[in-house]
């Protein structure tokens, strides 16, 4: 099979829209072969199975990228640390329907969904600790650390994190509810440290 240059972001970039749209089982091969523009075979040269591609869309998209921990560390203030960082991650997947659709729809049947959800939560609750260590600023025991960072990491993603950008901007003043800065700080004084007016 001669491959097409392009051919497998086409076709990904079709699958991402169409699972968001309709859902994975809705979602027949022939529609995303059409939608990418390339032939059904060289899709199933790409993916040989429709989960063979559900698994690289989430494995190659599902992914915080670089983030700079240091560049949202606010001393003395972890909850806005905490908020700096639900911005941040908002704005690193607002153009991707996989964290606001698909993932939230696949996981309870699709067990490598649900693994690669849980491997992404793990990246973010490391960057949350590192977030957390570096804005409190007195000691804080491993164990109430890593507490706080899954707490808020569940916070994170129970729910797209498109929503969070206005939860992060509702801390900012612009007028917008939200429940992410209490929860902010309700898990900061959890850890006895409350952030600043």
């Amino acid at each position: 099979m001669t491959e097409t240059p392009g051919a497998r972001v086409r076709i990904l970039d079709a699958a991402e829209l169409l699972f968001a749209q309709r859902g994975f089982d809705a979602t027949p091969t022939s529609s995303i072969a059409k939608l990418a523009a390339v032939p059904k075979g060289l899709l199933f040269y790409y993916f040989p199975t429709k989960s063979d591609l559900l698994c690289a869309l989430v494995a190659e998209r599902l992914d915080p990228g670089p983030i700079d921990a240091s560049a949202l560390i606010e001393p003395g203030d972890p909850a806005r640390a905490l908020l700096n960082l639900a911005g941040r991650l908002s704005e690193l997947e607002e153009d991707s329907a996989v964290l606001r659709v698909i993932i939230w729809r696949e996981q309870r049947t699709h067990p490598e969904v649900r693994a690669r959800l849980h491997e992404h939560r793990g990246q973010v609750q490391a960057v949350v600790e590192h977030v957390l260590r570096g804005s409190v600023l007195r000691p804080i025991a491993a164990r109430t650390l890593h507490a706080a960072a899954v707490a808020w990491v569940a916070i994170l993603t129970i729910r797209p994190l498109t929503d969070h950008k206005d939860d992060h901007r509702d801390a900012t003043g612009d007028g917008t509810t939200s429940d992410l800065p209490a929860l902010a700080e309700l898990i900061c004084a959890g850890l006895g440290a409350s952030a600043l007016a």
